[in-house]
């Protein structure tokens, strides 16, 4: 056992950065380079980059570049948070696993990629297993909160009739970048209309974590709903970012929910909100009826990351292929070395 386990950062961002950092200290990891498009980084040391106020050795690439620089280093595992959409980070995907890479992503939608892009799921697939190797989507959530939790909660569950997930956040305790998509101090209107162009997102994932909740469950969700709706400020509010007047936007109300024999099987609410109460909440009504609080919240960004390099290991040991949260080993911390897992392909 003398190999580390080779990994490249693709998208040295906040929680790229994050990532850097837990790994950065891990047994067994080796950090080979990092890929991103902003070019103050490119050439720059990894380490550096992610704030670690330490080099690596290692560089960061331009993602035009980033082909011939995987098949150069050749990692065992390309960790890729630069989006959000499936389709738009599918040529990132296509080179790692070309290069005979696993992929963990941070990306929503690969989460449960069937939901929204079943062709470029068949053809990731398809690619994954000639290659040899192993695509997720995990993070906080989806992969967490809204399905793999609720998921396990129910473990104990000899009969589930319906599921309800709420998740309070307090969204000014979070980064610009969350609280700009989440439209923080714009008129409801401007939300709404920034909302359908796509210019903000706020949470996206509801659907594909019920889906993927069903699917670990054995249950057919025949069909989902999902919405988001601004949450307005009745007094004035201010972030360290933003100036909320009476009137416009604190945060948001999202929600889904998946029916099963055409009764509501499970709901997610979402409540995202400048002062709101940090919490995470799972009912689960059946036999026996449960309710799970934790009464802090899990925290976004350090969760995503952890996650992320946890779920390394479990990832290693699937068979290869498209996978998801319900075809790892029940994920958990893992704090051994990861050098046993160095040229699993």
């Amino acid at each position: 056992m003398s190999e580390n386990l080779r990994v490249v950062i693709y998208g040295v961002g906040p929680i790229g950065s994050l990532i850097v950092k837990l790994l950065s200290s891990r047994k067994g990891v080796e950090l080979v380079g990092g890929v991103d498009v902003d070019t103050s980084k490119v050439g720059e040391d990894l380490g550096i980059v992610a704030g670690l106020g330490r080099g690596l050795g290692v560089k960061v690439v331009h993602d035009s570049n980033s082909w011939g620089f995987l098949r150069s280093v050749k990692p065992d595992v390309v960790i890729i948070s630069t989006g959000t959409y499936l389709d738009r980070i599918y040529p990132q995907i296509v080179r790692a696993v070309s290069a005979g890479a696993n992929v963990v992503s941070t990306s929503e939608t690969l989460a449960y990629p069937w939901y929204r892009y079943p062709e470029l799921s068949l053809m990731i697939d398809e690619l994954a297993k000639k290659n040899k190797v192993r695509v997720i989507g995990t993070g906080v959530n989806p992969g967490f909160v809204f399905d793999a939790l609720p998921a396990f909660l129910t473990s104990v569950s000899a009969e589930v009739r319906r599921i309800h997930v709420v998740r309070s956040l307090d969204a000014s305790k979070r980064r610009y970048s969350f609280q700009k998509k989440y439209g923080l101090s714009l008129t409801p209107e401007e939300f709404e209309s920034k909302l359908r162009a796509g210019e903000i997102s706020a949470h996206v994932g509801y659907a594909e974590s019920i889906m993927l909740l069903g699917c670990i469950l054995g249950v057919s969700i025949e069909r989902v709903e999902e919405g988001q709706e601004p949450i307005v400020a009745e007094e004035y509010l201010e972030t360290q970012y933003f100036k909320i007047g009476p009137g416009r936007v604190s945060g948001i109300h999202g929600w889904g929910v998946g029916y099963v024999n055409g009764a509501e099987f499970v709901r997610l609410d979402l409540l995202a909100s400048v002062g709101r109460e940090d919490y995470d909440e799972v009912l689960i009504e059946g036999n026996p009826t449960m309710r799970w609080r934790c009464e802090t919240g899990v925290p976004g960004d350090i969760a995503t990351a952890s996650m992320v390099v946890n779920i390394i290991p479990r990832v290693l040991q699937a068979p290869p292929g498209l996978i998801t949260m319900k075809d790892v080993i029940t994920p958990s911390a893992f704090l051994g070395d990861y050098r046993w897992f160095a040229g699993r392909t």
